[in-house]
């Protein structure tokens, strides 16, 4: 009898283990969940209120990490540094790229100072903030999960192809949203970290920041002078960084301040939040 409970119970862990995988941001947790549901357990590394710029795991992470099977990473900059030693730490653990396939688009810094136009070199890698970009993201997950655990695919696919109707239904709200906006219309935001949102919807950005820095007075007259003749609607900040200059040019500028971060979990209402601020409906 208690051989037959200790099978059982032996069974029941084997059956209910999750798949241990590890995740650089939170907007990958939301979307592995989605296709991954009750069979995977995600771990993230970059918690809120942190950059992913300039983020060092804690011990208790590293832990985690000598358990997981797989790791998603999505090309933030923490990921050239930490990878390799992830990979050091556990061997075993399969390191898959989520932005596989993603043609990335040219930091977007550009900015006018002293009839100059410059730009931060390297590519973008905030390309979950496109859902065209989402859908390949979800499709390399997909994959990565059917090869770790090729007992569960079709439960991955039916989850996987639930998601792609959520992707759908995001893009058309958004478009719903724009439907009014001219095309070309640019928004103001502190970090350029919405590139491929503006993208995807015939949109563009003009960040605050100047080369990762905050401009100063005379950039900063000008930054407003354009913002004026650009009609921007709303300025977009992050919690992660000081919003002290984007209030100054709000205030001088008659406008609000918005603050969205892209590593929030819920990419899609972030995404829409978005568009309703660029139409005016906020």
């Amino acid at each position: 009898m208690k051989k037959t409970l200790f099978l059982i119970l032996l069974f029941n862990t084997f059956i209910l283990a999750k798949m241990n995988v590890v995740v650089s941001i939170l907007p990958e947790q939301t979307f592995i969940n989605a296709i991954g549901g009750d069979k995977v357990s995600v771990s993230v590394m970059v918690l809120p209120g942190n950059s992913p710029h300039t983020y060092e795991p804690k011990p208790l992470q590293m832990k985690n990490l000598t358990k997981s099977i797989l790791y998603f990473s999505i090309g933030v900059e923490f990921e050239k540094v930490w990878l390799p030693k992830f990979k050091s730490l556990n061997s075993n653990m399969q390191i898959i790229d989520v932005s596989d396939g993603i043609v990335k688009l040219q930091m977007s810094s550009l900015h006018h100072h002293e009839s100059l136009t410059k730009k931060e070199e390297g590519k973008d890698p905030h390309i979950w903030t496109s859902p065209k970009n989402v859908k390949n993201i979800a499709k390399n997950i997909l994959n990565a999960l059917i090869k770790a655990d090729t007992k569960n695919e079709v439960y991955y696919q039916k989850n996987y192809e639930l998601f792609l109707r959520q992707i759908d239904d995001t893009d058309k709200k958004i478009k719903n949203i724009l439907s009014t906006v001219p095309q070309k219309t640019k928004f103001m935001v502190f970090h350029p970290s919405w590139g491929y949102f503006a993208h995807e919807y015939g949109l563009e950005q003009l960040p605050v920041e100047i080369e990762g820095k905050s401009p100063k007075p005379k950039a900063l007259i000008q930054l407003i002078q354009k913002a004026k003749e650009e009609k921007v609607s709303a300025i977009f900040t992050q919690p992660e960084f000081s919003d002290a200059v984007a209030k100054v040019m709000a205030k001088e500028l008659h406008i609000e301040v918005i603050k969205v971060s892209p590593l929030a979990k819920n990419w899609s209402k972030n995404l829409i939040k978005i568009a309703n601020a660029i139409a005016g409906n906020h």
